[in-house]
């Protein structure tokens, strides 16, 4: 199991419950004041999807599937799930970095690695899957 960090926006018909507003100290790493909608996506299965570019520069697609599982998670107003993966954490990171991953990822609910790889099929784009 690790938790996700933030996950970015969210939308509402996915979380898990109502949503919590909170307000921060520190705004994204930044001092000052601002608040934010903070909550997890349901529970059960997910998919997560990175766009990143090959060495020559083009859009290469990498994704994952998973479950977000219940448990504690992080207080820091972002949308946030903790995931559990088939690979352990550490085996799943060395893999997902190996492939040059960009820092945000969509998180959708559903098992969608199906319908994302005829997607870049059609559109003539690289795409990994890790586990």
């Amino acid at each position: 199991m690790r938790e996700s960090g933030h996950d970015g926006p969210g939308h509402i018909a996915i979380s898990d419950g109502r949503p919590i507003l909170r307000g921060l100290g520190v705004y994204h790493g930044k001092r000052g004041a601002g608040i934010s909608v903070e909550f997890s996506v349901k529970h059960g299965p997910v998919t997560i999807l990175g766009v990143t570019q090959t060495a020559d520069g083009k859009l290469k697609l990498l994704a994952a599937q998973g479950e977000s599982i219940a448990g504690p998670r992080l207080q820091i107003g972002n949308t946030n799930s903790r995931l559990k993966f088939s690979l352990e954490p550490a085996e799943f990171m060395d893999a997902w970095c190996e492939q040059g991953p960009t820092h945000h990822v969509a998180l959708g609910i559903g098992h969608e690695i199906g319908a994302l790889k005829k997607f870049a099929r059609l559109a003539g784009l690289e795409f990994a899957v890790i586990g």
